[in-house]
């Protein structure tokens, strides 16, 4: 469509769009709504096929009005902090706590699995985690600081790096269940696996206690993203 025929066809509905805009209060909510999402399909639809052109410049101004009037200067309830802790996030949760039960079921069992394993067999620890973070976590051990697998270099880089595999872990487990959960399971399983097969092996060594909180944190975080993850 030629950008003539297209102002034609919308000149008259963003006009009164603009009008009801300047209204503000006095315009019906549920109009107010469906002409700011009509105007955004027209803004998307002009970035698209006329780009730099005036019309373009009078849609993005629009919505941008359109915004700052419907959203930035909506006021907030002085108990909003309040209500989101006691209301929403409560019903939140309960939308939820039929994905987050089986959730927390597999993960339960994988680690159970992973102690079990790593009880009975002594290289499964390896096999789980590999020989070259089995043997530095040893070293740390003996050093008496059994979590500084957790502390190595700077407190930026280990932040980074944390964040990074969690990011990765949250990527992996969204991708894989776009078609169904399975893959996102198998995820969560693996990880149950390693952190009871990982916990076990501290147990096994007598430095249960002091690495526990360390292990717990960033694991309780990694798994939390995978479910989050799970959930979108």
């Amino acid at each position: 469509m030629r950008e003539a025929a297209f102002v034609k066809q919308n000149k008259e509905k963003w006009i009164a769009f603009e009008k009801a805009i300047n209204l503000g209060a006095s315009t019906d909510p549920d109009e107010l709504a469906n002409g700011y999402i009509q105007l955004t399909n027209d803004l998307a639809y002009a970035q698209t096929y006329y780009a730099e052109s005036k019309t373009l410049l009078y849609l993005n101004e629009l919505a941008s009005l359109a915004h700052q009037k419907i959203y930035k200067n909506k006021k907030e309830s002085n108990n909003r902090i309040l209500s989101f802790w006691i209301t929403e996030f409560p019903l939140f949760f309960r939308q939820y706590h039929n994905t987050l039960g089986i959730a927390f079921l597999i993960f339960i069992i994988a680690s159970a699995i992973g102690s079990l394993s790593a009880i009975n067999d002594a290289t499964f620890v390896r096999l789980i985690l590999g020989d070259a973070y089995v043997n530095e976590t040893l070293n740390n051990i003996a050093n008496g600081d059994p979590a500084a697998i957790y502390k190595g270099g700077s407190e930026i880089g280990s932040f980074l790096g944390i964040t990074i595999n969690n990011i990765r872990v949250a990527f992996l487990a969204f991708a894989f269940g776009v078609i169904t959960s399975i893959g996102t399971a198998y995820i969560l399983f693996s990880n149950g696996v390693m952190l009871g097969a990982f916990i076990t092996f501290f147990y096994t060594k007598g430095v249960f206690f002091e690495a526990n909180k360390q292990i717990w944190l960033h694991g309780t975080i990694e798994i939390s993203v995978i479910i989050i993850a799970g959930c979108a």
